[in-house]
């Protein structure tokens, strides 16, 4: 009766706003962190060969920040389009991850909500949001949370792309201030303590050597290689751990009528 009430009274006080709010003020020290990728990114566009209207374009349309640094780079590169299709959808291959996990607290949503927020999910939506959702709280409009998240996030994206292309036709040498570190600092800061069993530490540990050793392959297929490497791991620690349990769970299951055989005698 006591948690009945407590719900009840969540949910008087929990709004719409007060939701979507929380979840764009959350999001900002993400936000933060993404701010000097996306100056970047427009930058570089421009040194590329991109145009204006390519680049917002990408940001956009696209709105995922390292398929469009992979995408711009096979660009400058003047590699097929094909690859560059290929190339990165493997490396947002990760959102379906995103999506399977988000799944269970938005299937009652109805698609007029499930599409925009599938387009806007981003790593840095992901973090904040799935975190949201395994709340104990009986919040009835968590979606709005996310939609929170998602609009700071793809605002702020927008708003940084522009910045970069003017920045990139009027400061000489921007490309070599580094800026791309904040970003690797941001993902490191999202991946970490999302690292809660040892499947998922060693999927981590797997991709990030693969990603080292193979850093040096053409047309960024390191990175494909790296993502493939750490779903393998993942999966394969994930199935040996629940064979041991399984194992585990069937010897004690034999030894408790072996220990009624022996008090019987």
């Amino acid at each position: 009766m006591a948690e009945r009430a407590a719900s009840a009274g969540v949910m008087a006080t929990v709004t719409q706003a007060a939701e979507f709010w929380r979840g764009a003020k959350d999001t900002l020290p993400l936000i933060l962190g993404a701010i000097p990728f996306g100056v970047l990114f427009g930058a570089l566009a421009m040194s590329a060969g991109m145009t204006v209207a390519a680049t917002l374009g990408m940001s956009l349309l696209v709105f995922a920040g390292s398929s469009q640094f992979v995408a711009m780079g096979l660009f400058a590169q003047g590699v097929a389009v094909a690859v560059i299709v290929l190339t990165t959808f493997i490396v947002n291959l990760r959102h379906a991850l995103y999506s399977a996990s988000l799944a269970p607290y938005m299937r009652h949503l109805p698609q007029a909500w499930l599409a925009p927020l599938g387009f806007w999910l981003t790593d840095e939506s992901f973090a904040v949001v799935i975190k949201r959702y395994r709340a104990r709280d009986a919040s009835p409009y968590k979606h709005w949370y996310f939609l929170g998240s998602a609009l700071a996030m793809y605002g702020n994206w927008q708003l940084c792309t522009v910045i970069g292309i003017i920045a990139g036709t009027q400061l000489q040498g921007m490309t070599d201030w580094g800026l791309e570190f904040a970003m690797v600092v941001t993902f490191i800061g999202i991946v970490v303590p999302m690292l809660l069993t040892k499947p998922m530490v060693l999927a981590a540990l797997a991709a990030g050597v693969v990603a080292v050793l193979a850093r040096d392959w053409p047309h960024q297929s390191g990175l494909m290689a790296a993502a493939g490497a750490g779903v393998a791991a993942g999966v394969l620690a994930q199935r040996v751990g629940d064979w041991r349990a399984s194992r585990r769970s069937g010897e004690s299951r034999s030894a408790v009528p072996a220990r009624r055989r022996v008090n019987d005698e």
